[in-house]
């Protein structure tokens, strides 16, 4: 088998194109996490700490000669910073985008049908038992 023709059975496998739609999703649904953290939910949290702006929540770890107040000031020129506000905000982006993941498996595993149960086999009748119990005394 060519390694062209492996590449297509493998590429419109059902999985493989799953993954595409799933990635391609993801990476549009992470994009609206980040709007609903960045533009929603940072600010009210800001708002009720008392006004404050996450994005810049940092510690200078080095000299800061020109006194550089914003934090994109303080990277453009090149001094190390401990950006502990920047991180916040995507941890924050993380746990939500994790909740909601959460949600939607547990509604689609509660929408899936469920697996049927394994088939018991019947009791064995009552004059069956009396019939094999007959037969082993009979054999002995």
């Amino acid at each position: 088998m060519s390694m062209l023709q492996e590449f297509k059975e493998f590429a419109v496998k059902g999985n493989a194109m799953d993954l595409a739609v799933g990635v391609i999703i993801g990476g549009a649904f992470g994009k609206i996490v980040d709007s609903i953290v960045g533009d929603l939910i940072m600010p009210l949290v800001g708002r009720v700490i008392g006004n404050l702006d996450f994005s810049n929540l940092f510690i200078i770890l080095g000299d800061n000669p020109n006194k550089l107040v914003a934090l994109a000031e303080i990277k453009k020129a090149g001094i190390p910073v401990f950006a502990y506000g920047s991180f916040l905000t995507i941890l924050v982006n993380f746990v939500i985008l994790a909740f909601i993941i959460f949600i939607m498996i547990k509604q689609m595993n509660r929408l899936r049908p469920a697996a049927p149960a394994p088939e018991v086999a019947p009791a064995t009748p009552e004059d069956v038992l009396l019939l094999r119990e007959i037969r082993d005394s009979l054999k002995k």
